[in-house]
């Protein structure tokens, strides 16, 4: 690592062998690598995901930057009724308020009702498969009923954490990572917010009510595109 950085280049540690984190940045890491899953976003290309995407009939668009993807999304939502799924990634990107400005934008999260579907739908996913599968878990199922359809429109705005390599890690992702997280966002008492993994259990509080697995776009939907971005976004 010391010898990538002398060189002017970007490395990355791994935090599971016998080196400390502190350490492992002291050493010149520019990056932690918390689980072999993480490795994913530096070896696949975008030209591969693209091909896995479009392959099952997607569309498929790759932003190095966040500000790129919402300059993006600003042009294909000007003019437009835009709504928005539950997400801590379009959250954490500003977007609501970045499309109030150039249209009409729905968001229950900001208190709006809508009456009815909007022209474009803008979500995020809990794992997208290498294999190009876009994978959801839902407790009112609002956002997962809105993805599949009644928009002429629907992207999945996610960031490169949210890869997975098959649909086998995707689905344990979004069962062990997003929603145990969002559970303890939302102060759930079950037992995935208090050690972080999924028991399926049956408490009346539990958030994972539908698990919905896209292997193609749905019929009802004119276009469905995932939106990849070079960063690391909500859940």
């Amino acid at each position: 690592m010391q010898t990538a950085k002398n060189a002017g280049l970007d490395s990355a540690g791994v935090t599971w062998g016998f080196r400390s984190r502190e350490v492992l940045v002291k050493n010149g890491a520019g990056v932690l690598i918390d689980h072999p899953s993480q490795l994913l976003r530096y070896f696949v290309q975008p030209e591969t995901l693209a091909d896995a995407f479009t392959g099952r009939g997607f569309g498929f668009s790759y932003f190095q930057t966040a500000k790129e993807a919402v300059d993006y999304l600003k042009g294909v939502c000007r003019g437009k009724q835009a709504g928005f799924g539950g997400s801590m990634t379009l959250e954490g990107l500003g977007l609501y308020d970045a499309l109030r400005e150039g249209g009409e934008v729905q968001w229950h999260w900001r208190g709006d009702a809508p009456s009815t579907a909007p022209e474009v739908f803008l979500t995020s996913a809990n794992a997208l498969a290498l294999t190009g599968e876009v994978v959801n878990i839902d407790g009112n199922c609002n956002r997962a009923a809105a993805s599949m359809y009644g928009s002429e429109a629907v992207y999945f705005v996610c960031g490169v954490n949210k890869l997975a390599p098959n649909l086998t890690s995707a689905v344990s992702r979004a069962r062990n990572i997003a929603a145990p997280r969002n559970a303890q966002r939302l102060g759930k008492h079950t037992p995935c917010a208090a050690d972080g993994k999924c028991h399926d259990c049956r408490s009346p509080e539990r958030i994972c009510r539908a698990l919905v697995v896209l292997l193609a776009p749905s019929n009802g939907v004119k276009h469905t595109e995932i939106v990849l971005v070079g960063e690391e976004l909500g859940y």
